[in-house]
């Protein structure tokens, strides 16, 4: 009895299988694991480890059979150590290769094989000679195997995306070549004189760049509309492609240095606050002018250094920004802003300024006077009544500007001519943009900043006029009332400062309500009460906030949002119309065939 429990035991130990073979239908292939009565039989399976995780199997009544069999066999499969380990069932797959065949595991430890399918007791899987069937198996990727061709696939990918850097891209696409200094024939020339062949470009790129060098004027009118001229017609295309970010130079309008004219205006108002006898109660610091007028140091040096690469690498982009009826208004900018910083100087630096600085200022600003004010007479496209726009204050400006700069170096004659020469033309454009000729488009809600340069030409006229005479008169008090007047009237019109998106336009706002609170500072020194200080503290207050408020914004969207710089599609128009209007021509041809259809429906009419 011992024995056959043991035996019984030793079986019930063999027959203990994993979860997985569970999920194994052998019923359907033929002679796998069927006795000769028909029935499964563990005798021919594998002897297995017990595994804690698969549930116990008892064969019944074959257990009972297979223990009578004698003890020799039962100890012979209990004393077995070969044995096939299967793993339970995991949620990655994993397939183990195998001989083809598998006759290699098969052998007659027990017993012969015969044709009956005399039953042999082994350790091992055994299959009968009678089954024809071959069995193959087929190899798979292990786990590492395919995390190691992830990681190759990533480091392919990692080296293919420092191949194509789009800054890179950008810098060798052909398209922007139209558009740099030394690009087209001069560069063929070069590369000839090495030996370096160059490759043929196609005809249609040659026609474009022909077409770039030899832009008209009349082509920003053609090919652009709005107020500003900023804006590219549906019938248009650009010589530039639309569907990618252009280089940052190609970006950088000329229109930046009004941030230059905000922070540098700045370092005069502080220096006037802390110098003027009406705000001594204020007690302002000498160094905050000094601070102020660093920072516009470097400020200005920064921007004109990079339009100075764009002068040098882009020189067709600055030329179509001086043919630009509206953008060649900001030529002026440079040069008072370096006005500014001659007006702005601290007094704790001990330097005289010498009257070569000034006449070498303003003879850049009497060549463009010369130019656009002669276009403003002399008619055609360029006309006043055509292209008047606020922008065009800045062409007025400098001329106060200058003269103010120049009486406080003690010039008499120079200031006096700047001071008329701008006078005059500030009354006819401020005629022109006051009337808006029903030609005229409506300036946008993002363009309603600009409205304020109507402040600023009055307001720094009053003071080059107090500067010149030697006192705040009757002329100075009359510009001076003018500018509080228009300042008022754009400050209580809300709408003018919302619903609208931040563009480099907004520092529009600065310059002239610095330019107010400057001029309302030196008429409390002649008119000294406590409602032109207290004028001049809440307009120098409203400057510097608005200021301070501008400079965080136009940090925030030039380095995090990394949108102040658009495509500048002003500069990047063709010589003629290359796109047609589909809708536009589809309109058309509806509108023929209906005329068509009426004259023949008249025609029937008559003759009947």
């Amino acid at each position: 009895m011992e024995n056959r429990n043991s035996s019984r035991s030793s079986v019930q130990v063999s027959c203990e299988l994993p979860t997985i073979l569970h999920c194994v239908t052998s019923k359907k292939v033929a002679g796998f694991d069927i006795s000769d009565n028909g029935s499964p039989s563990c005798q021919d399976n594998l002897a297995l480890p017990t595994d804690d995780r698969a549930p116990d199997i008892v064969c019944g009544k074959e257990m009972e059979s297979i223990a009578l069999q004698g003890q020799a066999d039962s100890e012979a499969i209990s004393s077995s150590k070969s044995v096939v380990t299967i793993e339970p069932h995991h949620a990655h797959k994993i397939s183990i290769s195998l001989p083809s065949s598998p006759s290699h595991y098969l052998g007659d430890i027990g017993g012969t094989n015969s044709v009956g399918r005399q039953p042999v007791t082994s350790a091992y899987v055994h299959v009968p000679q009678a089954m024809h069937d071959r069995f193959y198996s087929q190899t798979m990727q292990t786990g590492t195997a395919h995390e190691k061709v992830a990681r190759e696939v990533r480091f392919q990918d990692h080296l293919e995306q420092q191949r194509r850097n789009p800054r890179l891209d950008r810098l060798k696409d052909k398209r922007f070549d139209s558009f740099k200094t030394w690009s087209g024939k001069l560069e063929r020339q070069l590369s000839n004189l090495r030996g370096k062949p160059q490759e043929e470009e196609p005809e249609e790129n040659e026609i474009r760049n022909t077409e770039i060098e030899a832009l008209p004027v009349h082509r920003f009118f053609d090919a652009l509309e709005g107020p500003e001229l900023d804006t590219l017609k549906p019938s248009e295309e650009l010589a530039l492609p639309e569907d990618k970010q252009w280089p940052f130079l190609l970006r950088f309008p000329i229109s930046s240095f009004g941030i230059c004219l905000g922070v540098s205006s700045q370092a005069i108002l502080w220096k006037t606050l802390a110098t003027s006898p009406s705000t001594q109660f204020l007690h302002v610091s000498p160094d905050v002018n000094l601070v102020l007028w660093c920072i516009s140091v470097a400020l200005t040096a920064i921007v004109s250094f990079i339009y100075s690469l764009k002068v040098i690498f882009y020189f067709e982009t600055v030329r179509r920004e001086y043919y630009h009826p509206i953008r060649v208004n900001f030529f002026f900018a440079p040069w008072i802003a370096y006005l500014f910083l001659g007006l702005g100087l601290p007094p704790s630096i001990p330097i005289k300024l010498h009257a070569a600085l000034w006449y070498s200022l303003m003879t850049p600003i009497f060549c463009l006077e010369l130019k656009i004010y002669g276009q403003w007479m002399s008619g055609g496209q360029r006309r006043l009544s055509k292209v008047a726009n606020p922008s065009n204050h800045l062409a007025i400006v400098g001329n106060f500007v200058g003269a103010l700069l120049g009486a406080s170096m003690g010039l008499k004659e120079g200031p006096i001519f700047f001071f008329a020469v701008g006078l005059a033309h500030y009354t006819v454009l401020f005629v022109t943009l006051y009337q808006r000729l029903p030609t005229n488009a409506t300036l946008p809600k993002e363009l309603h900043p600009v409205f304020f340069l109507f402040v600023a030409a009055p307001s720094v006229a009053s003071m080059a006029c107090a500067k010149i005479n030697g006192e705040f008169g009757y002329g100075a008090r009359m510009a001076y009332f003018i500018a509080l007047f228009l300042y008022f009237s754009l400050a209580v019109r809300i709408n003018f400062f919302r619903g609208f998106k931040f563009s480099l336009a907004w520092w529009a706002y600065t310059f002239p309500m610095t330019g107010a609170s400057i001029a309302t500072i030196r008429y409390s020194m002649e008119v000294k009460n406590p409602v032109t200080q207290s004028l001049s503290v809440m307009l120098s207050a409203i400057s510097t906030l608005t200021v301070t408020a501008l400079l965080v914004a136009t940090i925030l969207h030039a380095f995090v949002f990394r949108d102040l710089f658009p495509n500048d599609v002003s500069i990047a128009i063709t010589d003629r119309k290359i796109k047609s209007n589909k809708k536009h021509s589809h309109l058309r041809s509806t509108s023929s065939d209906a005329k068509n259809i009426e004259e023949d429906s008249l025609s029937i009419n008559i003759h009947n």
